[in-house]
């Protein structure tokens, strides 16, 4: 117990440090972001908010508790990899907000097809819905609900974490408080690009 406890200490000794969106715009020269985008380094386990070429801030993310790389596996809890766009924004939400990503998308209908993960006729199917909008697409083997959400809850005890621990279902968690400063820059239609 007295372990716990003092990771937890170390922690929160680590995140003091950590500087609020508002300065490091300040630092950067800008008063609002206009033209945001967001990478996603999976192997450094960060969401990097960039505003056009300028990298802002950088956030500690984790991702899927899957250990296989392959973006289709038979396994749940994977966290894709490729370039998204927002497509729904959640202020309330479970894990506190969440942003939903336009996954599956044509590209992984594609990918999917090509490595005979999915048939002609699913492809099809998915490819009638993606085209309409249809986000999240719903009873599909690709998965669904994946976006970037804070933790929730347990916020206090994940984000005070001095280590990495992979938790969710494919998606990209941030804490409660980054998720709230990425709320007040994105928007539906923001471009995501999530890379190994």
């Amino acid at each position: 117990m007295l372990f716990l406890i003092g990771l937890l200490i170390y922690g929160i000794i680590l995140n003091l440090n950590e500087v609020s969106l508002v300065e490091k715009m300040r630092s950067k020269g800008f008063d609002s972001l206009s033209n945001v985008k967001l990478v996603i380094e999976k192997s450094k386990h960060q969401l990097l908010l960039y505003e056009d070429t300028v990298l802002v801030k950088s956030y500690k993310a984790v991702f899927g508790r899957s250990k296989t790389h392959r973006k289709f596996a038979s396994s749940e809890f994977v966290t894709p990899s490729g370039v998204y766009k927002i497509s729904k924004i959640y202020s309330k939400h479970k894990y506190h907000k969440m942003f939903l990503l336009d996954y599956p998308n044509e590209n992984d209908a594609v990918e999917a097809l090509r490595a005979n993960f999915i048939s002609r006729q699913e492809y099809n199917s998915y490819m009638s819905e993606i085209k309409i909008g249809n986000y999240p697409l719903k009873n599909n083997s690709l998965g669904s609900d994946i976006g970037i959400h804070g933790i929730g809850e347990y916020d206090v005890i994940f984000r005070n974490l001095p280590f990495i621990f992979n938790w969710t279902n494919g998606s990209i968690a941030i804490n409660n408080q980054n998720a709230d400063e990425l709320y007040s820059v994105v928007k539906v239609g923001t471009k995501v690009f999530i890379r190994p």
